[in-house]
């Protein structure tokens, strides 16, 4: 598959997707691209299922998907049976946001760096409880990773019953200290959730030592695989208490038959999980993951200097993503910011993320195995061009 040039990176790996020719693509985070050798794998899944569907789902399906859950903690720790499946991080995060047992006065803790559709889950199931949602202030940019752990301490009370942390926010791209901030909330008898929505195939972890309660993934991101993978991992002891948002055949037979099934579906983007665990490590698993990281700073570095402006953060509290600081002192919200982003890939070609922080225009840029600089050149020059400003780079 990959002819000798496991470890060799840019638009040569290019030819592994099937990426639109002529665009600028900067924007892996949002929606990922599926490697080619990955939608075979798919494709194989899925003329294996037609062969035989009955066969498939009553004497094969459940062994395939607890092997699949093997893999996914090969890399990602713990073990199998404490990793299920969903459709992605924000259905796995409402699943465990629905189980909560909350009462009036009671307190959700996040940040204001949570991802919109996290946010809208826990206002809908706090409001239905009585119960409140509380948001830490993260101003942005972040200076210190110190700032981020006192942040949410900060607010924790006797009522917070649960705090929802991002792994990596998904418009500022800051990676939260996670495992330190588990720590506080474990002192204070506080159970944690965390949206790992970018982190599997971006960031370098081991869930279990995290210390935390709950966590969510994708598989469609930094990992590659189709999307409709997202993951969910809980802790042991937690897990009789979880059940599915959806309700079947597997209610009452204990964690993995509950998750497993939730009726009749396509189980091919799961089981491709797989392939794409064998894709991200033929590509060099971690080397891969910190030359994409460096990709990352070095292009948001170049750009803000370019552009006369700032990081989101500091290096090290940046993984694959780096926002940026748009120039100029344009005043812009959510609804501004996507129609600079349609303009951006109608006008010029270029796919990246435009996101409004502290009600100014940042310009987020993603590195994927198939980027090279002067993708996040281009992208920013032209991104410039659109709040009325012109640099050379």
């Amino acid at each position: 598959m990959l002819n000798g040039q496991l470890r060799k990176y840019g638009h040569s790996r290019l030819a592994d997707f099937a990426l639109e020719e002529g665009v600028v693509h900067v924007n892996h985070g949002s929606y990922g691209a599926v490697p080619e050798a990955v939608s075979e794998a798919q494709a194989r899944w899925r003329r294996e299922l037609e062969r035989n569907p009955s066969r498939f789902f009553r004497t094969r399906y459940a062994k395939l998907l607890r092997a699949a859950a093997g893999h996914v903690a090969g890399l990602l720790g713990g073990e199998g049976p404490d990793w299920v499946f969903a459709e992605n991080a924000t259905t796995a995060a409402n699943t465990v946001i629905a189980s909560l047992a909350l009462a009036p006065g009671d307190e959700v803790l996040a940040t204001d760096q949570i991802y919109g559709s996290v946010r809208k889950a826990l206002l809908h199931h706090t409001a239905r409880h009585g119960a409140a949602l509380v948001q830490a202030r993260i101003p942005v940019p972040v200076r210190a990773e110190q700032d981020l752990v006192a942040a949410v301490v900060e607010r924790l009370t006797p009522r917070t019953r649960v705090v929802v942390i991002d792994h990596v926010a998904s418009q500022s791209a800051v990676v939260f200290p996670v495992a330190r901030i588990a720590e506080a909330c474990r002192g204070a008898g506080v159970p944690v959730l965390v949206d790992g929505a970018h982190a599997p195939g971006m960031l370098s972890f081991d869930v279990p030592s995290l210390g935390v309660d709950w966590y969510c993934g994708n598989g469609h991101k930094w990992l590659g695989a189709p999307r409709g993978c997202g993951l969910l991992w809980v802790r042991r002891e937690a897990q009789a208490a979880l059940q599915p948002l959806v309700i079947s055949q597997g209610h009452g037979l204990g964690y993995n038959a509950a998750f497993d099934w939730t009726g009749t579906r396509d189980p091919s983007a799961w089981l491709s999980v797989s392939a794409a665990i064998d894709y991200h490590r033929q590509c060099g698993g971690a080397a891969l993951r910190q030359r994409n990281h460096a990709l990352a700073v070095a292009a948001g570095w170049q750009l803000a200097t370019a552009f006369g402006t700032e990081l989101s953060a500091p290096a090290h509290l940046l993984g694959s993503m780096a926002t940026i600081r748009l120039p100029g002192e344009r005043v812009t919200e959510h609804q501004q910011t996507e129609r600079l982003q349609i303009e951006l890939e109608e006008r010029f070609g270029v796919e990246a993320s435009i996101v409004p922080l502290g009600r100014r225009p940042w310009l987020r840029v993603s590195a994927a195995i198939y980027n090279e600089i002067n993708d996040f050149l281009i992208a920013g020059r032209k991104a410039a061009r659109l709040v009325g400003r012109a640099f050379d780079a």
